[in-house]
């Protein structure tokens, strides 16, 4: 397993880490394999989206905050609001590998989703051999 540190300068944003993580298989040497990239917090996650125009990225966000308004929580820490968009989108994606490249759609790139914000934050990844 591999990993790196990712820090984030917002409460609520998006980083794009696909060239991190296609440095991680480079530097590998893996030819094929499934990338289990994974974020090992419960206020972040990671997603696959549009990374050629950054108004998806806002309007990503901006969905997020509607659907989970920062209403009167329970928990003490006064972050629930980061722990259910972290949920939402889940805390991992699996990417294909072949020929010692991420195989993503024309527009896909990886993005770290912090919630809880600013804060430095680790990415986990994995290589599963497929047949």
């Amino acid at each position: 397993m591999e990993e790196f540190k990712i820090s984030s300068e917002e409460k609520n944003q998006t980083i794009d880490i696909t060239s991190r993580v296609q440095q991680l298989v480079h530097q590998a040497g893996i030819e094929k394999c499934m990338f289990l990239v994974f974020c090992p917090h419960t206020t972040a996650s990671v997603t696959i989206n549009e990374g050629a125009d950054p108004a998806v990225q806002k309007d990503l966000l901006n969905s997020l905050e509607k659907i989970v308004p920062d209403i009167n929580f329970q928990h003490a820490e006064g972050n629930s609001d980061a722990h259910l968009k972290s949920s939402i989108i889940g805390p991992s994606e699996k990417v294909l590998i072949r020929n010692k490249k991420l195989k993503l759609g024309t527009w896909q790139k990886i993005f770290f989703c912090e919630f809880d914000g600013p804060r430095t934050r680790k990415i986990w990844v994995e290589c599963f051999e497929v047949a």
